[in-house]
């Protein structure tokens, strides 16, 4: 890559668009589905609704067998799983892991464990099992993944669909969370080393890239107790994760601020404004579309902040950055 091209994620190894077009034939498969939200499967169970999810950690874990360190990723594959559960305004109660190894490690092993019962512990989930699979010809290094469980009322379960009107209000990330890895990994590496400084602070760039996702499930009580149409939880496909409220307009006016950690990587990959937005968070992780006259008392009660406004029309605009549904 010469000093002018600007690195993108499909180039790093990942196209949005080829993975959506795969999920969407492989759920358009499927004929004996039973309803679904944005972010989980729903079974009515009569008085409530059993919700599930999974997710992994993806290459988030490179960066952790790098640098040989992996007490957080167990905290990254839980989170990955709630959050979903949360932005559907379902309590996760249970939490069970997959772990597959080319070969058994057992400092591995039980690094991952405890990052596992810290996890459970954040998310207030039960960690009611899982399965560690040894598949030398099938994997190379190892994998982890896991699927959530949790419950919500009729009452509870958020409709989905934000309102023209409503106020949006973000809630900070810790960092880069466990997606968009593999263009955040190709940038870092290609000037720099994992154990060098991240340029703003007081830590390395691969400390930086293994800081755990955050658990938003402390958010449910506000989510439940005012009027709070949909949410969103960023992960791949950053900003336009919006649309999975609906197809609206979307005008960010006063997001959370970019971490450092981000500048560094579109510093160091020449990655443009709207490629950095297309596939992190940039410094909000969950985002909620909420009733005007409650906007205020939710933010009140969290630590989220009015970043902008559900509009007419089809687009997510911020910094400069304008996104079409796909």
């Amino acid at each position: 890559m010469t000093e002018d091209e600007e690195m993108t994620y499909a180039e790093a190894g990942v196209d949005i668009e080829e993975s959506e077009a795969a999920v969407g034939a492989l759920v358009g498969a499927m004929t004996d589905v039973e309803d679904t939200t944005a972010y989980a499967g729903l079974i009515d169970i009569g008085d409530r609704y059993l919700a599930m999810t999974t997710d992994g950690v993806g290459t988030k874990l490179l960066v952790a067998e790098a640098l040989q360190d992996y007490s957080t990723i167990g905290i990254d594959c839980i989170a990955m799983n709630v959050n979903d559960l949360v932005a559907a305004g379902v309590t996760p109660v249970a939490f069970v892991d997959y772990l597959a190894v080319e070969e058994p490690a057992e400092t591995m092993s039980a690094e991952i464990g405890n990052g596992l019962a810290e996890g459970a512990s954040r998310g207030g989930v039960s960690l009611v099992g899982g399965e560690t699979a040894v598949l030398p010809e099938v994997i190379s290094g190892f994998d982890l993944a896991g699927a959530a469980a949790g419950l919500a009322t009729p009452d509870q379960l958020l409709d989905g669909e934000a309102q023209v009107g409503d106020k949006l209000v973000g809630i900070p990330s810790s960092g880069v969370h466990s997606n968009g890895l593999t263009l955040a990994r190709k940038a870092a590496t290609t000037d720099h080393e994992y154990n060098d400084p991240l340029p703003g602070e007081d830590r390395t760039i691969g400390e930086a890239l293994l800081e755990p996702t955050r658990i938003y499930t402390y958010l449910l009580d506000s989510i439940h107790a005012h009027d709070v149409h949909a949410a969103a939880h960023v992960t791949g496909g950053g900003w336009t994760n919006l649309f999975r409220m609906g197809e609206f307009g979307y005008e960010i006016t006063d997001p959370h601020p970019v971490q450092p950690v981000f500048e560094f990587i579109q510093d160091a990959g020449n990655v443009s404004d709207e490629e950095m937005h297309r596939t992190f968070n940039m410094g909000t992780g969950f985002v909620v579309a909420v009733d005007p006259a409650d906007a205020e008392a939710f933010v009140a009660e969290t630590d989220g902040q009015i970043i902008g406004d559900v509009t007419e029309g089809s687009t997510v605009e911020i910094r400069g950055c304008r996104f079409d549904p796909e």
